[in-house]
């Protein structure tokens, strides 16, 4: 600042430029919408009383707001103000709009917009983002979305005792991409069968000849969901409660039997294998079952204040996988963590309204929002398929930048910052986006 008079106090702040664009680099995401034919679908499908003519510029408006770290109704009026227009295949709806959109769910239009998300899907995979393996995993898990005081319908204290929403999400494992979601209370613990019949059932529309495999920690395990995604013919891994009668498996194992694993400094884990039969409670009358064990302990000067094992266990069906590989393949499963945090980082750290359907249809806009960014990377060659997607990394280098639309030469021209450090990677992803069929 020495090159201003009077420093950083001599600047004059001035709002009144009409040709910046807030966040110029929409324009990819935008361009992928376009691709996609997003507006025309969700108008289509999705018609809830507040849609008028359709309700796929208001969805888009939400996802957009999402994609440059919006999280409530009234970030919208960034995109407006900030002359996104500009840069996005659709006219942005005012907050006003926006809410009362939202607010004029039901539950039938939910499942119109998860309708929606799954066509989304679709498009996207058929231009490109589909698995590259044969081999699927499908993690399933739950989170807490917090609120605050009493006007948040359907909000309650579940058994984290943190007030709020508990949403179930169906994630693909390879991208982090949300193949499904769900909205429930806060103290709900059910509809776990149902949620994974539906995900299956939609994945097996998506990706036909794919084997699929379900992963999922202890709060799924049932037999009957196991006896759920048997019949989808889909594979399992799931972790289960250690009850009286898995502690009593695990006792029995024959100490020959562990097996040493690489483990963090200043411990050690052994695996083991046995099998398990279902009690009173399995549907299909008494089984027997796989049961893949894994038991850890400190090393060192701590181990004296810890020195017994610990167990965790899970059973499987992937006799593919010997047992050190079916334990590495279940710890994996951790992963969906990083896809969860991105999901709360992309629109849903905070369930803007008072009422659950709301909450519900703003979950399922966060979910595409969330693909949304991944397929932007994978689409665009950002980064190798390898690589972990990251919104907020794609937010900072390519979506959340200004720029300034200028008519150049009878030409209208979006001029970027000199000497952005990804200014290849943005120009690569918009050329390989602008190349992507046109979908209706």
């Amino acid at each position: 600042m020495g090159s201003v008079a009077g420093g950083i106090d001599g600047l004059e702040v001035v709002f009144d430029d009409g040709s910046l664009v807030a966040d110029a680099g929409l324009l990819v995401a935008g361009t992928l919408m376009d691709r996609l034919g997003l507006e025309a679908m969700v108008d289509e499908v999705v018609r809830p009383p507040q849609a008028g003519r359709g309700s796929g510029a208001e969805v888009l408006s939400a996802v957009s707001s999402m994609l440059v770290g919006g999280s409530f109704i009234d970030d919208a009026s960034r995109l407006r103000s900030g002359s996104a227009c500009a840069v996005l295949p659709f006219a942005v709806s005012a907050p006003s709009t926006l809410g009362s959109f939202l607010r004029s769910f039901t539950f039938g239009h939910l499942r119109q917009l998860d309708r929606a998300l799954e066509l989304a899907l679709s498009r996207a995979w058929s231009v490109g983002a589909a698995p590259d393996a044969a081999d699927l995993t499908v993690d399933l898990d739950s989170t807490v979305c917090e609120v605050h005081g009493t006007a948040k319908q359907g909000a309650a204290y579940g058994h984290t005792s943190v007030l709020g929403y508990h949403p179930l999400a169906a994630v693909r494992d390879d991208t982090g991409e949300m193949l499904h979601v769900r909205m429930r209370s806060g103290s709900s613990q059910r509809g776990h069968r149902r949620f994974v019949s539906e995900t299956l059932a939609r994945v097996g529309r998506l990706a036909p000849g794919a084997t699929i495999t379900v992963r999922a920690d202890a709060g799924f395990f049932s037999y009957g969901l196991i006896d759920t995604v048997c019949a989808h013919k889909a594979r399992y891994a799931i972790t289960v409660p250690q009850n009286a009668k898995v502690k009593a498996a695990i006792d029995a194992i024959d100490d020959g039997a562990w097996t040493p694993i690489p483990y963090t400094r200043g411990g050690e884990a052994q695996v083991a294998e046995t099998t398990v039969t279902t009690g009173r409670r399995d549907p299909s009358g008494p089984r027997k079952l796989r049961l893949v064990v894994r038991r850890t302990r400190l090393t060192g000067p701590q181990r004296e204040l810890w020195p017994n094992w610990r167990h965790h266990c899970f059973v499987t069906d992937r006799d593919d996988l010997d047992t050190e590989a079916a334990d590495a393949y279940c710890r994996a499963h951790a992963r969906v963590e990083l896809a969860i945090r991105d999901l709360k980082d992309t629109g849903l750290r905070h369930c803007p309204s008072g009422r659950f359907f709301a909450n519900g249809a703003w979950l399922a806009c966060a979910a595409l929002a969330h693909n949304i960014t991944r397929w932007t990377a994978r689409l665009g060659h950002t980064h190798s398929t390898d690589q972990l997607t990251v919104a907020a990394t794609v937010r900072h280098r390519l979506l959340a930048i200004p720029g300034r639309l200028v008519n150049h030469s009878r030409r209208h021209r979006l001029r970027l910052p000199a000497n952005w450090p990804w200014a290849p990677t943005y120009t690569q992803a918009l050329d390989h986006i602008r190349n992507l069929p046109l979908l209706i």
